[in-house]
């Protein structure tokens, strides 16, 4: 098969080439490497390398077979079929079944595991009863009916099923690794998965290597041999590392580069847009913002999202109003009602608010806000104090932290008043953002609980039409963002340095880019 895609690529007039090694920036050490638990997006570029679940995401952003090379639906849409593919294997060469499914998807959704996106997945029969341990795992809607194909049943339709299917919460996970190595199996050595690659090296903090797995079921098709993931969390360290030839994929940009690499280095540069939102979250269990969204409302309406996109950002961001983004399928997000007021209104209006609250020159307000280590956070993050400190006269205390001990401190409330936040999208669909904010989500570091909002949310669930489902999530999204539980600031784009030797790489909506798709020229 290799000599074969040789020729055709010959014919095309690209070869590939001999050095089949590939070296990527990943800003962050992954948390974790069980697909499970594992919550940010540099687990999940790793995770999608070395796993494969029932479908997977392609090259341009789509849904493909993965695992089940088909599927069928029942008319209700309740029943859904996968029939999995019989040369799928582990990376011992041993056969992946049905079974593995059902243990990974039980595992996922089971209290012990604390999944942080098992909610995603409550509308499998029984799930929600499984997650709140009313029911045993067994309960669950998902059989093995043969070796080869999976039934999984819902309580209601979930158009976005599929998508759900391609996440890292789905993947299945080796049943014996788990029984003899605990939460220790995703080690080298110890770590069986089935996707294009394998894990042979994890130093933490300096990076963590694949190697092509001979025995994933289209191994044949994957043309790059190995490769490397660097935890870089500094733009400008792995800017300098790009431009020293010692990486051929950066995972961002410095935004102060960009108007230079759009001259210097143009068929490099890679801009895109991306379902992703940057905002701050508000901690609604501390004063001073627990119980006063008027104050919350004054701290928003003097931010000038054109200055934060525009100046700050200077990449092509987009100002934010809203939680969804732009791109999400047959969605159109309501906005913060004073997004086209004139901002002398708004500061005006901000001050009288401000006033209200207790807060003045004599009696300033005094916040925290609390950022992990990164300069574009940096740089939001002083722009931002700044107009507060214009406008109202807030004294911003800036606390900048590495990842892991900012991500302790959103969870313990007592420490915390306001946040850096951001959400990329798990599928394309607006309950992706939209449940962020839902009560007792485990991403909801906010605390934000309002009934009338989850009440819509569950409406939306089980609407009759899309239209309908459509205009539930609109006005739960329009409800949350009157209460200000979080202040919107832009939206993303990607931000990649690619070199001209890595073909296949297609810009997309999802930035996902698995190793698979890629090839070096």
């Amino acid at each position: 098969m290799r000599s074969f895609l040789l020729l055709i690529s010959l014919f095309l007039g690209t070869a590939f080439a001999a050095d089949n090694h590939l070296v990527r920036g990943n800003f962050l050490e992954p948390e974790s490497l069980d697909p499970h638990a594992s919550r940010g997006v540099e687990a999940a570029n790793i995770l999608r390398d070395i796993y494969e679940g029932l479908v997977r995401t392609g090259a341009d952003g789509r849904i493909l077979p993965g695992v089940a090379e088909r599927w069928q639906v029942s008319n209700d849409a309740l029943e859904w079929r996968f029939e999995l593919r019989e040369d799928a294997a582990w990376s011992d060469g041993t056969p992946l079944t049905a079974e593995d499914f059902v243990y990974s998807l039980r595992r996922t959704l089971s209290p012990e595991t604390a999944s942080p996106f098992a909610d995603n997945l409550v509308a499998i029969e029984n799930a929600q009863e499984v997650l709140a341990a009313e029911k045993p795992a067994s309960a669950l809607g998902v059989v093995a009916v043969n070796d080869h194909e999976l039934l999984v049943r819902l309580d209601r339709p979930l158009p976005y099923l599929l998508s759900l299917l391609a996440h890292h919460s789905t993947y299945p996970v080796h049943r014996e690794s788990i029984e003899e190595h605990g939460s220790r199996f995703p080690q080298p050595g110890r770590h069986l998965s089935n996707g294009a690659y394998r894990l042979v090296e994890w130093s933490v903090n300096e990076r963590i290597r694949l190697e092509r797995n001979p025995h994933y079921w289209d191994a044949e098709a994957v043309r790059i041999d190995s490769v490397d993931y660097l935890p870089i969390d500094d733009e400008e360290s792995e800017f300098n590392r790009y431009r020293a030839g010692e990486l051929d994929i950066t995972q961002t940009v410095p935004a102060r580069r960009v108007a230079d690499l759009r001259e210097s280095m143009p068929d490099e540069l890679h801009i895109a847009p991306y379902l992703s939102t940057y905002f701050y979250g508000f901690n609604l269990a501390r004063q001073p913002f627990a119980d006063n969204p008027e104050l919350r409302r004054a701290l928003s309406l003097v931010i000038d999202r054109d200055i934060i996109a525009g100046k700050v950002m200077v990449a092509g961001e987009l100002p934010a109003t809203a939680l969804n983004p732009p791109g999400i399928e047959d969605y159109i997000a309501p906005t913060v009602e004073y997004a086209n007021r004139d901002m002398a209104a708004r500061i005006a209006e901000a001050k009288q608010l401000y006033r209200d609250a207790g807060y003045g020159p004599d009696k300033p307000l005094q916040i925290e806000l609390r950022f992990n280590t990164g300069d574009n956070h940096r740089r939001v993050a002083l722009a931002v104090s700044s107009l507060w400190r214009q406008h109202l006269g807030v004294e911003t205390r800036l606390v900048n932290e590495e990842w892991k001990v900012f991500l302790q401190n959103r969870k313990a409330g007592e420490v915390t008043q306001v946040f850096r936040s951001s959400w990329v999208g798990d599928f394309n669909d607006p309950m992706t953002f939209l449940h962020l904010l839902e009560s007792g989500n485990a991403f909801n570091d906010t605390g934000y609980a309002n009934p009338e909002y989850d009440e819509l949310l569950a409406r939306a669930a089980t609407a009759a039409t899309p239209s309908k489902r459509r205009r539930l999530l609109q006005e739960a999204e329009a409800v949350m963002l009157a209460d200000q539980p979080i202040l919107p600031l832009y939206y993303y784009v990607t931000k990649h340095l690619v070199k001209p030797r890595v073909g296949g790489w297609q810009d997309n909506i999802m930035d996902q880019h698995a190793t698979r798709d890629l090839y070096l020229k």
